[in-house]
């Protein structure tokens, strides 16, 4: 089998299995579209061990800094046109700050984490300081772990149908 087959195949089939679970047993603790990212982020941060790691540090740590915007626009409100903007900015700052740390410095990953996490956080809700799933960080947390994952499997099942 072609290694282009073998990938969409490998992809495909788990991807229905990605999308049952996070419609299914791990409905309100995942989300599917957080799942594809991660797992879209690992090949693209090369699906290998490298990429395992940076993919679930750099996405958690995304998220983390969404978390710590929405935390502080609530805290320390700076008007309607500022608050924001404002906190967006500084939280984007120390996130690309943040890469000096090589296990942070897949800026792109920390990124997507930061994005997804905001979209959760906005068309969601839910409280980045509670503590339990329905703070968008936790959710997001989980689906790049679990999007990473599956990434990870469907590269091994890929290699092993190509052989």
């Amino acid at each position: 089998m072609s290694g282009l087959v073998a990938l969409s195949l490998s992809i495909g089939v788990l991807g229905g299995v990605a999308t049952w679970l996070a419609f299914g047993p791990l409905a309100g603790m995942v989300t599917i579209w957080g799942i594809f990212i991660a797992w879209g982020s690992y090949f693209h941060n090369g699906a290998d061990d490298a990429a395992l790691k940076n993919t679930i540090v750099c996405g958690i740590f995304g998220s983390v800094m969404a978390g710590i915007a929405f935390i502080l626009m609530a805290a320390v409100p700076l008007g309607d046109l500022l608050n924001a903007p404002v906190w967006v900015a500084v939280t984007v700052f120390v996130l690309v700050f943040g890469s000096q740390v090589p296990a942070l410095s897949v800026i792109p990953t920390a990124v997507y984490g930061y994005a997804a996490t905001a979209a959760y956080a906005i068309h969601v809700g839910g409280s980045a300081t509670a503590m339990d799933f329905s703070n968008p960080v936790a959710v997001i947390s989980l689906s790049i772990i679990v999007g990473t994952l599956f990434g990870l499997v469907s590269n091994k099942v890929s290699a092993m149908l190509a052989k």
